[in-house]
């Protein structure tokens, strides 16, 4: 990779960033700016915007141990890295930092993100279309109805946990497990490891020091898995997986387990955190969905545009020598795609303002060939895991004021650390609704020619006593919840 030279800077002179900004804060050789550390963490999307600023639709870049690369900024140019696949490849075993000496793959916590596997995203033409069909037919096993009976289940257990306490903080104790637990279950594993897989999957994707060994947790849960899925398949993905007429071997069932866990929790874990929070920051948000010009799926639809969960997607590495928004892109180079810049660009989005619920032309979930397989699952758990929430907690509000709110970003993706609120407390979900009766014993009063029916089971034993009484508001409110 070539750093640009002077003419490929598109802004104005007057409109670079000044010296005291994150962007020259965070310059590393070359003059490139760095994708981590502070300037990265506190504000990416302003560092994007700065970085559009002098270079245009593409910027030199620079990653964990100042490995360098670029970023795609623009939406016309990410949809053209991401659909041109004749051009940028999807196999990292053609960057040239491998063989430079730019990193060291025994050590470096880009690995787990950017390293080859024997899965569909490191691959392309026929063996992707192999591999991608196996996991798509063992997504699509699901039907929505089924799958949003389990994620119910899930949502219910979760927030009976601190619905008696009128507080509770919604990133630790709703968001980040509702996907893991939904994500597990469909994979066929118990729910007895979610909480270290939660903290293993957040883990990996901070970059850090420890990701090699939180990757090394997910696989070794994924490899037993496996084995216990060839002794007892059953209706999972595992199983699926293995049973597919692509004839996937062990280690490409594991890769693409884990690429389902990983890129499924945290994107949808992210969602969900981003759109609660508009939900008790933003009256205009709450109100749209309570007065009915915005239903949930809709508001799900806008927080992918403004908020990806996944800002910036790794990687496409070029084929040959090209042009991509004015800058010269060499032969191996590595590209990053910039979901989260690309949904803000002014050629598409000239005032961000303006609503675009109904449309879902965002990059949140990649595009082309590579176009994320579970996104419509992600989107499934986002918005019954939210409805369900507001259903139960309608009151719901935020409990510290907006501006002490924190996020922890790394390179690839920028989450809310934590989201306090309060409401009133209820029972949980168990106290709230009636427990169905025994049938009542044999009575010898009557003779068999005029026998007495059996209450209903599922009517309370007040409501039997009083024929014409209305059931209770609570009673009422369960039932619904039953039929859901």
């Amino acid at each position: 990779m070539t750093l640009p030279p002077p003419e490929h800077a598109t802004a104005e002179p007057g409109v670079l960033p000044p010296p005291s900004c994150p962007a020259h804060a965070a310059t590393g050789p070359g003059g490139a700016v760095r994708l981590f550390g502070t300037a990265a963490e506190t504000d990416p999307m302003g560092l994007y915007e700065e970085l559009r600023a002098a270079h245009g639709p593409v910027a030199p870049v620079l990653l964990d141990g100042d490995v360098r690369a670029w970023l795609v900024l623009g939406y016309l140019e990410n949809r053209d890295v991401a659909t041109r696949s004749t051009q940028f490849s999807r196999d990292p075993r053609i960057w040239h930092g491998w063989t430079s000496g730019e990193i060291d793959a025994a050590t470096s916590p880009l690995v787990p993100m950017i390293g080859w596997r024997p899965d569909c995203v490191c691959a392309d033409g026929e063996e992707h279309q192999r591999l991608r069909s196996a996991v798509t037919a063992s997504l699509d096993q699901f039907d929505q109805r089924g799958l949003r009976r389990h994620i119910n289940r899930f949502a219910h257990q979760l927030i009976d946990s601190f619905c008696e306490s009128g507080e509770a903080e919604l990133v630790g104790r709703f968001t980040e497990h509702l996907p893991m637990l939904t994500l597990t279950h469909l994979l066929g594993m118990s729910d007895e490891g979610t909480p270290r897989l939660v903290h293993a999957a957040r883990d990996l994707f901070k970059a850090t020091e420890t990701s090699l060994a939180s990757n090394a947790i997910v696989v070794e849960s994924l490899e037993q898995l496996v084995r216990a899925k060839h002794l007892r398949p059953g209706q999972d993905i595992a199983s699926a997986l293995l049973a597919h007429p692509a004839g996937l071997t062990d280690e490409e069932v594991v890769q693409h387990l884990r690429l389902i866990l990983l890129a499924g929790y945290e994107t949808t874990a992210n969602l969900m955190s981003n759109v609660l929070r508009m939900v008790v920051t933003d009256p205009r948000f709450r109100g749209s969905l309570a007065g009915g010009q915005m239903t949930l799926p809709e508001a799900v639809e806008q927080v992918l545009w403004d908020e990806p969960p996944l800002m910036v997607c790794p990687s496409r590495y070029a084929k040959g020598d090209t042009t991509l928004g004015g800058q010269s892109i060499k032969a191996g180079d590595m590209l990053l795609l910039g979901l989260a810049a690309g949904n803000v660009d002014k050629v598409i989005r000239p005032d961000p303002s303006t609503p675009v619920h109904h449309n879902r032309a965002h990059l949140s979930f990649s595009a082309g060939s590579h176009e994320c397989p579970g996104q419509d699952i992600g989107r499934i758990i986002a918005d019954t895991g939210v409805d369900i929430l507001l259903t139960r907690l309608p009151d719901i509000a935020l409990a510290v004021p907006e501006a002490d709110l924190t996020w922890r970003s790394s390179t690839w993706a920028r989450h809310l650390t934590a989201l306090p609120v309060r409401f009133a407390a209820r029972p949980a979900r168990s106290q709230q609704i009636p427990v169905p009766l025994p049938a009542p014993p044999p009575q010898s009063g009557p003779t068999p020619s005029s026998p007495v029916p059996p209450a209903p089971r599922d009517v309370p034993a007040s409501d039997r006593r009083q024929p014409d009484a209305r059931p209770s508001w609570w009673a009422r409110i369960g039932r619904l919840l039953l039929r859901r």
